[in-house]
């Protein structure tokens, strides 16, 4: 194995790090050198010292779902109480006051439902476009599979029609730790690794571009980590359709994973880990920090371990706050946590592909 200053020093000037000198890394590196390297990365990627966010809102338009996540407080049963679907017109005020607040997107993910069909979603989107002119970021890899299910169709037909329809791009929800000795402990009944890969790969082939996602704190060991990296690495590798990866903490409150009382994540923990997907990332182009999970002074930390970007102000946010989240922002307060960094706060859009402001 070559010295951590080694691999480091090949690393920032452009060189691929292996699945093992990554563990390496995590392993035996000092913090402060792997933040180092991670923000010499960042500086080469993003040499405009611009962090970004965006102004967009999380609409969960329903919270009836089959999986029962272990890790989920979110969630509830088909007629529940409290379950529910949101009428349209609840959705489109939604939208109407993210536009109010600058907004230029919605985030839009739900329960998987077991009734709804394609046509409940072409319906959604298509509503949504004649209307408002939002980018339309929408149902992760556990929707899709289950609505080609329900509506006996393939995947790539699906995404097909939901981009007709108004889709414009998918997040990476349900990614939690993908490997399936993980998945089958904590969510046996969600896709598995391959699945989720697959969905990705068939919205890559029609250009619909999606993002990498990651849970930690779920009882996964570091290897579990480092393969979870290894295949969005690879399939970025194969597609080049990822924009950026998100990586964030389980939050326990409410839920039965909580109950193990497994041991919390550590600031500096993430923060290690935030720096070695910088520096594993060599062909994904962004890096968000959760300071939805994490709380906004390490957020603000973590802009130094190779993040380019804060991700969402959160106009509304109802799955990870139901287990416990309780950290909130908004577009001044985003900006000056930027700005006291040293750095330029930007509004983007969802694909990073421009500035708002």
């Amino acid at each position: 194995m070559k010295s951590v200053n080694t691999i480091l020093d090949e690393a920032c000037n452009g060189g691929r790090i292996s699945a093992d000198e990554a563990v390496y890394l995590f392993e035996t590196a000092e913090l402060l050198d792997l933040a180092e390297t991670a923000d010499t990365i960042r500086q080469r990627l993003h040499p405009d010292n611009v962090i970004s966010y965006i102004i967009d809102r999380n609409i969960n338009y329903t919270n009836v779902c089959k999986e029962f996540c272990s890790f989920c407080a979110f969630y509830r049963v088909k007629g529940d109480a409290e379950a529910y679907v949101l009428p349209d017109h609840v959705i489109y005020k939604k939208i109407e006051e993210t536009l109010a607040l600058g907004g230029t997107g919605i985030l839009m993910q739900g329960g998987v439902h077991p009734d709804l069909k394609i046509d409940y979603y072409e319906h959604l989107l298509s509503g949504i476009k004649e209307r408002f002119k939002i980018h339309c970021h929408c149902f992760s890899p556990p929707e899709i599979l289950n609505i080609a299910k329900v509506s006996k169709l393939a995947v790539a037909e699906v995404f097909v029609r939901l981009k007709q329809s108004g889709l414009d791009s998918m997040p990476g929800g349900g990614g939690e730790i993908l490997d399936d000795e993980i998945r089958n402990d904590i969510s046996p009944l969600k896709c598995k690794t391959e699945e989720w890969l697959m969905v990705h790969r068939e919205a890559h082939k029609l250009g619909l571009r999606t993002t990498g996602t990651m849970m930690i704190g779920v009882g996964e060991t570091l290897h579990h980590r480092i393969r979870h990296l290894q295949r969005i690495r690879d399939l970025q590798d194969e597609t080049g359709g990822f924009t950026a990866f998100i990586p964030w903490t389980f939050q326990a409150e409410n839920t039965d994973l909580g109950k193990r009382n497994l041991p919390e994540v550590t600031a500096a923990e993430y923060l290690r880990l935030l720096a070695l997907c910088r520096i594993f990332f060599d062909n994904i182009p962004n890096v968000q920090v959760s300071w939805l999970t994490m709380g906004l002074k390490v957020g603000q930390v973590g802009l130094r371990f190779g993040v380019n970007d804060m991700g969402s102000i959160m106009i509304e946010e109802n799955v990870i706050s139901s287990a416990g989240a309780k950290n909130r922002a908004n577009d001044t307060e985003l900006r000056r946590i930027i700005s006291d960094a040293g750095f330029i706060p930007r509004q983007r859009t969802t694909l990073y592909e421009r500035y708002v402001n």
